[in-house]
């Protein structure tokens, strides 16, 4: 599919309020509600919207801690973490890495007890190094900077 200015608008739009009627996005795109409709659906087809989703302060649900785990397999257990990854409590994201380790994934935990746990329960089979996030570093993610060169 290809995607061009309107499609980028309509993108940013829902970037900023996945929420938004079609009548809203209409007016803020300047295009009638039906032809907003048929692009989002197209866009929903071709997979270049997956979904909508929300965004969850942590901190206020009292995960405080976030670290970031690079994990080295030990005999090749490779579809045995990523079973167990996929539905971890505090798992946040993961990826399948090539280089010094085999996965890195995100944890986001009340305590540092909650990570001594993870640990332990992969150690049979992997080998794990663990940083600490202080902050985070505001990245901007629009949309614009991955599309439309």
């Amino acid at each position: 599919m290809k995607i061009d200015e309107i499609d980028v608008l309509i993108l940013k739009e829902l970037e900023k309020d996945s929420r938004v009627s079609i009548r809203e996005l209409s007016k803020r795109i300047n295009l009638s509600p039906p032809s907003v409709t048929e692009r989002v659906r197209k866009l929903e087809e071709h997979g270049i919207i997956e979904g909508y989703t929300i965004k969850i302060n942590k901190k206020k649900l009292n995960l405080s801690i976030d670290c970031i785990i690079k994990i080295t397999m030990r005999n090749g257990q490779y579809e045995k973490f990523k079973e167990f990854i996929k539905d971890y409590k505090r798992s946040e994201w993961g990826y399948r890495i090539a280089g010094n380790g085999c996965f890195i994934i995100k944890l986001s935990v009340k305590a540092l007890d909650e990570i001594e746990e993870f640990i332990n329960e992969i150690s049979s089979y992997a080998i794990t190094e663990t940083m600490i996030a202080f902050s985070e570093v505001e990245i901007n993610n629009r949309i614009d900077k991955f599309i439309l060169e």
